[in-house]
């Protein structure tokens, strides 16, 4: 039986609010920079007041982003997560719908849709604020194999694992649908405080792992050379990936690694979606079943463009570039 869709992401659907602050705005928010902390709606709402300049809005969310992406390189898309009842819902769905992204996936609450407040100071660091909002509501019960039916590859971001129930639901069900799982490590706080439970994860569901240097450092229990990290990840599943941004990336297929170079030459001003671009092309590689170079370097390619932007969201004069150039 052919798969009606090739990739299906599973997150939150939260809207971005993108905002340039200096980084004295950050002291009001308070945590790590480049971090990502959940608040409420409430809180979300009193620093957009005090933002110093003007934000903007765009879909996003970690798997949202992989998704959009994906769907821009051609491939048959779906999503499962909760938008809200709101507006804010209904601008998530329709923007998937243009890029022929099917939206029957979709779960729908009864509150507002989530948000989160992107700030991004002048060396292109992007810390996050994230009131999930709907999104939060997606309980285990509403998620089956029958969401994952026609999908023959789900990608799953890491902030589900700050609901350990729904995370193990949906890798499960992901599973008994016979996906192929790709998981996106998200934050070095989720790394954190999956704690123990990730290594088993990792080895009994997940046959594609990606993670930053941070996350990747998170895991390894220490800072090490990129390739000690890729192949310690590599130890759990198919394949491990390690991104370090314009140092380049490492893929780890147990104890072989291959270094996959960055673009050359790129001034980044907002790493915002860096890391969900940077698989969003991979995948579109590894599912048409090119050769682990190919999939870096398109990989690399989304990933370049994005961080030469504001937010997570390409030009159409990009995309038919990247288009034009790698496919």
């Amino acid at each position: 039986m052919r798969n009606t869709f090739e990739l299906i992401g599973v997150g939150s659907p939260i809207i971005d609010i993108l905002a340039k602050v200096p980084d004295s705005f950050l002291e009001r928010v308070g945590g790590d920079k480049g971090g990502m902390v959940l608040t409420d709606g409430d809180q979300i709402a009193q620093w957009i007041e005090d933002l110093p300049g003007r934000s903007s809005q765009a879909p996003g969310g970690s798997a949202g982003n992989t998704v959009f992406a994906a769907a821009r390189m051609g491939l048959k898309t779906s999503f499962i997560g909760k938008t809200g009842s709101d507006q804010g819902g209904e601008f998530y769905r329709s923007e998937l719908q243009k890029l022929g992204g099917d939206t029957s996936r979709f779960k729908t609450g009864c509150i507002a849709n989530g948000r989160c407040l992107s700030l991004i100071t002048p060396d292109g660091e992007r810390t996050l604020r994230t009131d999930l909002g709907a999104a939060a509501t997606l309980s285990p019960d509403e998620v089956s194999a029958a969401d994952f039916a026609g999908a023959a590859h789900a990608h799953i971001e890491g902030y589900l694992l700050f609901n350990p129930d729904l995370m193990m639901q949906v890798l499960k069900s992901a599973k008994e649908a016979n996906c192929r799982i790709s998981l996106d490590l998200a934050s070095f706080e989720v790394v954190k405080a999956a704690g123990d439970k990730l290594p088993d994860i990792l080895n009994d569901y997940v046959d594609l792992v990606f993670a930053n240097e941070e996350e990747a450092a998170a895991f390894h229990g220490s800072e090490a050379p990129f390739e000690e990290m890729a192949v310690h990840l590599g130890k759990y599943c198919e394949l491990a990936v390690v991104k370090a941004g314009a140092k380049g990336a490492w893929l780890a297929r147990g104890e072989n690694v291959i270094f996959a170079p960055a673009v050359p030459g790129i001034t980044a001003v907002d790493t915002t979606g860096a890391g969900d671009y940077w698989a969003a092309g991979f995948l579109s590689g590894w599912l048409r079943g090119k050769d682990l170079e190919t999939c870096a370097a398109w990989g690399a390619r989304l990933g370049a463009e994005i961080v030469q932007v504001v937010g997570a969201e390409l030009p159409e004069s990009t995309w038919e570039a990247i288009l034009g150039d790698i496919m």
